[in-house]
C-alpha cells in the first residue's frame, strides 16, 4: 500500500515537473529575470574642472553616418577596414557622437555648439540635447552664450525650438560671418554637395530669424573672456575651433577638425565627404594636430567617442588620438 502511494506521489511530482518545464518554455526572458531587462543607461553628462571654470559635456545623441568608404574619401576601402578592425570598431557603419561643451566660469555660462535639434536627417538617435542638458542641472536659460564652430546642422540645429523660439533665451550667439553667408545663400551652394537642400534649408531657418543676436567672429579673436578664436577653415568656409582658458589651464574644442579619432588621424589627409574644400580641410586638421600634440594641450573633439576629451600625439606620419580617463568619483581636473 505504502509502495503503491509512494509510486503515485512520484508520478504526479514528475507530471508536475513537466508541466512546468512545458510553462518555463513558454515564458518570456524579462518574466523569468529577477530584475526587468530593457533598463535606462545612466545620465549622459560629465563634468570636469578647468582652472578655477566648471565643463560639463552633455550629449546630442549618436550620429550614425552608416558605410564609412560613403564619408572618407581618397583612401582605399580595404584601408579603412583595416584601421576599423585594427582598432576594434565596425566596418559597416561609422557613428559619431555629439559631444556639447557647457563651460562654467562663475561669472557666465557658455555653450559650444547645439546639435541636431529637431531635424532627423541622421535618424531618431540625434535631438537628446536638451534632455541631457536637463539631466547635468543646467537650464537653458542660464546659458549667456552660445558659440558655434560653424554653420551645419548638427552644429546649428538647437538653437531654435518648438514653436521656432529660441532654447537659450538669454544667451548671445556667435559664429563666423562667411558660414553664415554661405549657408544661408542658395546660390554658394555646391549642386553635389550632399543633402544640400537639407542643409541650406535648416541653415536659413536657424540662423536667419536670430541673426540680429549673433556676433560674427574673427581669427584670433578673444570672443569673451577665456576664448580665443582660431580660424581651421575647410570643413566649412569659416570653421573654427577655440582655446578655453581658466586659472592657468587650457582646453581646445576642436568641432569637426577631426570627425573620426581613427580614420581622420592615422591618415589625416583623408578627405570628408562633408567638408566644402577637402584639401583645405586636411591642411587645417594637420596645422591644428601638429600645434595640440607639441604644446600637449587637451582637446574635446564634437564627434568622438563619449565624451570626447583626450590628448593626440604624433604617430608617424598621422596622430593617435588619447581619451582621458572618467573620475567618477568627483568632478577631476584636467
Amino acid at each position: 500500500m505504502i509502495a503503491r502511494h509512494a509510486l503515485a506521489t512520484r508520478r504526479h511530482l514528475l507530471a508536475s515537473a513537466a508541466a512546468g518545464s512545458a510553462a518555463l518554455a513558454f515564458a518570456t526572458p524579462s518574466a523569468l529575470a529577477k530584475m526587468p531587462l530593457g533598463q535606462p543607461q545612466a545620465p549622459y553628462f560629465y563634468r570636469f574642472k578647468l582652472g578655477k571654470a566648471e565643463c560639463t559635456v552633455v550629449t546630442d545623441g549618436q550620429l550614425p553616418l552608416g558605410d564609412p568608404t560613403t564619408a572618407f574619401l581618397n583612401i582605399d576601402k580595404a584601408e579603412i577596414a583595416r584601421e576599423l578592425k585594427d582598432n576594434f570598431l565596425p566596418t559597416n557603419n561609422a557613428v559619431l557622437e555629439q559631444n556639447v561643451l557647457v563651460v562654467n566660469f562663475g561669472d557666465r555660462v557658455v555653450l559650444f555648439d547645439t546639435g541636431m535639434g529637431s531635424d532627423t536627417l541622421f535618424g531618431k538617435t540625434t535631438g537628446k540635447l536638451q534632455a541631457t542638458l536637463r539631466q547635468a542641472g543646467i537650464k537653458p536659460e542660464a546659458v549667456d552664450a552660445v558659440v558655434m564652430s560653424h554653420a551645419h546642422i548638427d552644429h546649428c540645429g538647437g538653437l531654435i525650438g518648438a514653436g521656432n523660439k529660441p532654447n537659450f533665451p538669454n544667451a548671445e550667439y556667435y559664429i563666423g560671418q562667411a558660414d553664415f553667408d554661405y549657408w544661408t545663400d542658395d546660390s554658394k551652394i555646391p549642386s553635389n554637395y550632399p543633402a544640400r537642400a537639407h542643409f541650406l534649408a535648416q541653415a536659413r531657418n536657424i540662423l536667419l530669424p536670430v541673426k540680429e543676436r549673433i556676433h560674427f567672429y574673427k581669427n584670433e579673436e578673444q570672443i569673451l573672456p577665456g576664448i580665443t578664436v582660431l580660424s581651421a577653415p575647410g570643413h566649412t568656409v569659416s570653421h573654427s575651433i577655440f582655446m578655453i582658458e581658466s586659472g592657468g589651464k587650457q582646453l581646445c574644442y576642436v568641432g569637426d577638425l577631426a570627425h573620426h579619432p581613427v580614420l581622420l588621424l592615422e591618415r589625416p589627409r583623408t578627405q570628408f565627404a562633408y567638408d566644402t574644400d577637402p584639401a583645405q580641410s586636411a591642411e587645417s586638421r594637420v596645422r591644428m594636430l601638429d600645434m595640440l600634440a607639441a604644446n600637449r594641450t587637451p582637446l574635446l573633439a564634437y564627434h568622438f567617442a563619449w565624451p570626447g576629451v583626450g590628448h593626440v600625439a604624433k604617430q608617424g606620419d598621422g596622430f593617435r588620438y588619447y581619451p582621458l580617463g572618467m573620475d567618477l568619483q568627483k568632478v577631476g581636473t584636467l
